[in-house]
């Protein structure tokens, strides 16, 4: 006996046949989850840069190798400042991202000009390497300092990639993610992956969104006032969320904001600037960004 079932209906496309933008969107929405390279460079007057890339894998154990690659922007077939800087100094860090700064992770992405150190716009701490000039992502829960052996180029057109061969010369692992055999505990690493629009997957409970970085660019971390940028309940993913705006609300906003909510004047009353800082974070749970920022702005501008 034979079951019958219905066939979902294909579609057959020729990638020639394709916009560059389209393909792009088919390529990375099919092959995921994809691991993310947050790689450390640094350019030939020692100006330190942070960037994600997520076409990127281990390749080889012996030699130990690592391949990421920054491919050409599509809209106007420059390359990104990364492959730059390992063109000029042939070295890296790729730093392993989990769950807890994902949102600073995503905030680096931007495109900030060239004298930018990304590592203060997503609020992330630069450690010294030991074998190579570029900085390890201290929160990274692995670090791979890495001498680049090749870069090859697959094409000269917006979209072309650029395949960096990364050989790993030192590892620096977070003793808290290691299990009682000294292997790394997959649930305690928590890693990310990306998949494909603003999805991403986090590995040990499954897929949630990070919108991406503004076309303009996000003030940053590092311009997030410092009572709140050391708040001892705001996260690393919150200060990303915060720093992830082309300017904060004005005081008129702020202000508006405060009469239509009883609850913030009650916490300000009564002077309680942590509950304030946890009914912020409840807001950008919500993904409630600006309204976030009015909330803690509200402490300042009353004060």
């Amino acid at each position: 006996m034979y079951l019958c079932c219905t066939m979902d209906t294909t579609i057959s496309l020729l990638p020639s046949e394709l916009a560059i933008s389209k393909l792009h969107g088919y390529l990375l929405g099919a092959v995921g989850p994809r691991p993310i390279a947050f790689a450390s460079t640094m350019n030939a007057s020692g100006i330190p840069n942070l960037s994600p890339f997520s076409f990127f894998n281990v390749f080889s154990a012996n030699p130990p190798i690592l391949i990421f690659s920054p491919a050409r922007r599509v809209r106007d077939n420059t390359i990104k400042h990364t492959l730059e800087n390992v063109l000029q100094t042939p070295e890296v860090v790729i730093n392993i991202v989990d769950y807890d700064m994902v949102q600073q992770m995503s905030l680096s992405s931007t495109e900030y000009g060239t004298e930018v150190n990304e590592f203060k716009k997503a609020g992330l701490t630069m450690q010294k390497s030991d074998l190579v000039k570029p900085f390890r992502v201290a929160e990274s829960p692995v670090q791979f300092e890495c001498k680049v052996t090749k870069v090859e180029a697959l094409g000269k057109d917006g979209g072309a990639g650029n395949l960096v061969f990364s050989e790993v010369v030192k590892i620096h692992i977070k003793e808290s993610i290691l299990d009682e055999n000294g292997a790394i505990d997959q649930y305690k690493i928590d890693q990310v992956a990306r998949m494909g629009g603003n999805w991403y997957t986090r590995a040990n409970t499954g897929l949630f969104e990070v919108p991406k970085p503004l076309s303009s660019l996000g003030i940053g971390v590092d311009q997030i006032p410092e009572d709140i940028r050391k708040s001892n309940v705001l996260t690393g993913n919150d200060l990303g969320m915060l720093g992830n705006i082309e300017k904060t609300p004005s005081k008129e906003e702020v202000l508006k904001f405060l009469d239509e909510h009883v609850e913030i004047r009650r916490l300000l009353s009564a002077d309680d600037q942590k509950q304030l800082h946890k009914y912020a974070q409840g807001l950008l749970e919500d993904n409630k960004v600006l309204e976030a920022w009015k909330a803690l702005l509200a402490d300042r501008i009353t004060r």
